[in-house]
């Protein structure tokens, strides 16, 4: 009782104490301490100690308190990650659904958009998506067998600029490329053409392999830049000064035909387009992401200061324009403070790419599989995970099955004269014999061969004097004898006098009854060649001489 009288009285003392504001402006920084009735004081978040200074759960710039504005260049391509939608693509081709975007070239571009169709489902795009859920699939070249290969298929995209690039001014052109394995995308070259006109959007019409834009008039190159990638998203700059304005762009492959086996296939994200000087706060990389010595900068300049977020906290003691990176993955910024104002710029996103590669492979039964340090002999999957020659994690999944030694039975029909093989022996007499084949895995595999021969017969006469009895020539056989495809006789010199086609056999009445025209030939001797079809799906020819008796 007593100790809470006094705790009572202490608390009526307090509470008629003056309420106080007290304002202390430091390096930027504005710190609120307000004096309360109860004698508690209150501090506004402090944006750079990586703390929640004001106990919301907030810390540094994700805290309101900590607001300022990011620096951002704005693209003069309307719509440049694709975002904007006229309608969710379903197919492949179909960049028309894209707001303000135009197919530049007749070899259409792909539009993927989680909303619908995102892709060929072996090309899918590298992840994450830079920007958004939308991305740009394109060629370079199209192959399939030799009798397909089109080269001179080349895929672009192009739009018409918000306003126009000015003559001798200078622009930065920045973009996100996205690329799959070496075999599907190779290092190419990335070019960015401009035309004066909008009217030369598209070019090409009516011929897909025209190829790029300055096989015509009206198109010029305005810069290119060499690049490669292995299953990721790399970020190009290219710096451009046209020498005159600039209404109409087109980006895609360079104009030197190519050679491939397959389709060869990259993606485009997030393109940005702005005066040089809107680029002046933007954090870039050096180095390799997986390296020990990869940092981030912004452009140095003594007036300014400088501070380093990762995840919009504060990197304490990060105070200079280059950062090496050593906290790991995250999304980093750079606070700016001048004398008169406060930016920050947009997050760099900072990922360690992973490259992941599937083995198929088959052994023998008595064989193992050197897999890293492993020896192996058992059917399975099995992973491993490499370090690369820049220090990240290539991930390998190994398929790994045992060929066992084994035993088939194979059927098999053939024709007198025709022969089936095995390895390097062939079998021509119907029996069944014992065979060692060894199979594509460089395995033993036992062969059980029950090998027959098809029992056609052709009669080598007949007379066609209608006494009821062979009285037309046709071609007789079993039930592996499917259909008589075509059946041809010549006389001696070589005439046609008969033929018949796609009809049953061991009918008589499909056959040849020894007249041509209605009349009767001839006795003599005739060739014949038919086109038989058998149980095998396989057709055979067939040839004999044939004797008209009368």
């Amino acid at each position: 009782m007593f100790s809470s009288s006094i705790h009572n009285h202490n608390r009526l003392l307090m509470s008629n104490f003056y309420a106080f504001c007290f304002i202390w402006i430091f390096s930027g920084l504005t710190w609120l301490w307000v004096g309360t009735s109860d004698s508690r004081f209150q501090m506004v978040e402090i944006c750079e100690n990586a703390k929640d200074d004001d106990g919301d759960g907030l810390i540094d710039l994700n805290d309101p308190d900590c607001d300022c504005p990011v620096v951002e260049p704005i693209s003069l391509i309307p719509n440049p990650s694709f975002e904007k939608m006229n309608c969710c693509p379903m197919d492949r081709s179909q960049l028309d659904c894209a707001e303000t975007w135009i197919q530049a070239s007749e070899a259409t571009t792909d539009y993927l958009h989680r909303c619908g169709w995102f892709g060929w489902p072996h090309l899918p795009p590298p992840q994450p998506i830079p920007d958004g859920d939308a991305v740009i699939g394109f060629r370079n070249g199209r192959f399939g067998n030799n009798n397909n290969s089109e080269p001179g298929w080349k895929e672009y995209t192009g739009a018409c600029l918000l306003s126009p690039l000015k003559a001798g001014t200078t622009y930065r052109f920045r973009f996100h490329i996205g690329f799959l394995d070496e075999f599907v995308s190779p290092s190419t070259n990335v070019v960015f053409y401009g035309t004066t006109d909008c009217k030369n959007l598209p070019f090409g019409l009516g011929n897909a392999g025209y190829g790029c834009p300055t096989n015509g008039p009206g198109w010029k190159e305005l810069g290119r830049a060499p690049v490669y990638g292995l299953n990721e998203w790399i970020i190009v700059n290219l710096t451009v000064t046209p020498t005159e304005n600039i209404t109409a762009i087109a980006i895609g492959p360079d104009c030197v035909p190519v050679s491939a086996t397959g389709d060869i296939y990259y993606f485009f994200d997030n393109l940005i387009l702005a005066d040089q000087r809107d680029f002046d706060f933007e954090i870039s990389a050096a180095g390799h992401p997986c390296a020990e010595e990869f940092s981030l900068q912004i452009p140095p300049y003594d007036s300014l200061q400088y501070q380093w977020f990762k995840n919009g906290i504060a990197l304490v003691g990060e105070t200079k324009p280059k950062l090496q990176v050593k906290t790991g993955e995250g999304d980093y910024q750079v606070r700016i403070l001048s004398s008169a104002q406060c930016k920050v710029t947009k997050p760099y996103s900072y990922r360690i790419p992973n490259t992941f590669n599937e083995i198929n492979k088959v052994i023998c039964k008595d064989d193992t599989y050197a897999f890293q340090e492993r020896r192996l002999n058992k059917t399975g999957v099995y992973w491993d995970t490499l370090k690369t020659v820049f220090n990240c994690d290539s991930i390998i999944k190994l398929n790994l099955r045992i060929a066992d030694d084994e035993y088939d039975t194979v059927r098999v029909k053939i024709f007198p004269g025709e022969f089936y093989q095995i390895g390097r022996v062939r079998y021509k007499q119907e029996g069944d014999y014992d065979a060692v084949l060894q199979s594509v895995f460089d395995c033993d595999s036992l062969i059980y061969l029950e090998l027959e021969l098809y029992h056609v017969f052709v009669p080598n006469a007949f007379s066609p004097n209608d006494d009821g009895s062979n009285d037309h020539f046709t071609i007789f056989g079993g039930d592996d004898l499917i259909m008589i495809k075509n059946l041809q006789i010549f006389n001696r010199w070589g005439n046609q006098v008969f033929q018949r086609k796609d009809f049953a056999p061991n009918d008589m009445s499909n056959g040849w009854d020894g007249q041509l025209n209605g009349k009767p030939v001839q006795s003599g001797v005739y060739v014949y060649i038919a086109q038989v079809l058998m149980d095998d799906g396989k057709e055979r020819q067939l040839t004999g001489a044939l004797t008209l008796l009368k």
